[in-house]
């Protein structure tokens, strides 16, 4: 089946690159490109798109106005195009808030700078966010402060806790899946590492909008730092996160090491490094 994608972005040579990008891989085409949220609500009503790629600044109607109306009127999956920059990463993980699948940063206009890695990323998200189509449709509003207050409730045996760790590794859509997981843990649960891929600009804003959400703290992993009970520690976009034992206790430890994953921080890496 050849998933139809709608393209919306304010930028003619950005549509133009998606659409060529998207338009090349065998299993998905571009039904309609435009600019702007008016035309994009025409478009879905003439083609109902299976996945839309939405620019989070536009004019007019922005981004994030038009994918709370669609998510309200129409859910659909849709995969974010977002600015590398500090406004632009908070923006964005307001749109996974909302509803939004994945995103994926605006294409630099660079054939040397890897546009091949770029348009491979590009479709396994729109593949994924296809993927999770039924999921969209059906998915449940859950309210923040309901979670945390129920999930406070509830706390381990210290028994439970000795000498344990929790790791999660996750990469496309995993964002929300993530918070879904953190939002109902106890709140003395055993430390939790956590590999997202994720750009460097976007795991700072991301760890402290999960701390703001969940009933346990959440913060980006430092270098050197105790691992405590009750705390999720979020890999830096920049660095492997490993743990190692110093002096009876786990830390973490921050590595640039290249390893043989294509990515930077490794799910790999770090789960070997808690084998070890």
């Amino acid at each position: 089946m050849t998933i139809k994608v709608l393209v919306v972005d304010d930028s003619a040579l950005i549509r133009g690159v998606l659409s060529e990008i998207i338009n090349a891989a065998p299993d998905m085409c571009v039904v309609a490109a435009v600019e702007d949220a008016a035309r994009a609500g025409d478009a879905i009503k003439r083609f109902n798109p299976d996945v839309m790629t939405l620019d989070v600044e536009m004019p007019g109607m922005n981004g994030l106005d038009f994918l709370e109306q669609i998510m309200r009127n129409q859910p659909m999956p849709v995969v974010m195009i977002s600015t590398h920059t500090a406004r632009g990463s908070n923006t964005t993980l307001r749109a996974l808030e909302l509803g939004a699948i994945d995103f994926v940063a605006k294409p630099k206009i660079d054939p040397i700078c890897g546009m091949r890695a770029y348009a491979n990323e590009l479709c396994e998200k729109i593949r994924a966010a296809q993927a999770a189509k039924s999921w969209v449709l059906g998915r449940p509003r859950t309210s923040v402060v309901d979670n945390k207050r129920l999930s406070n409730t509830v706390l381990l045996d210290e028994r439970t806790l000795k000498d344990k760790l929790i790791l999660i590794g996750a990469s496309t859509g995993g964002t929300e899946a993530i918070k879904e997981v953190l939002m109902h843990l106890p709140a003395n649960i055993p430390g939790i590492l956590v590999v997202q891929h994720m750009p460097e600009m976007f795991t700072g804003p991301f760890a402290k909008r999960l701390d703001d959400q969940c009933p346990i703290h959440v913060k980006q992993a430092e270098h050197g730092e105790r691992i405590k009970h009750g705390t999720a520690y979020i890999a830096p976009g920049h660095s492997h996160l490993l743990v190692k034992r110093v002096a009876g206790s786990y830390v973490c430890e921050l590595s640039q090491e290249i390893s043989n994953s294509y990515h930077r921080p490794a799910v790999d890496v770090l789960f070997a490094s808690a084998a070890r």
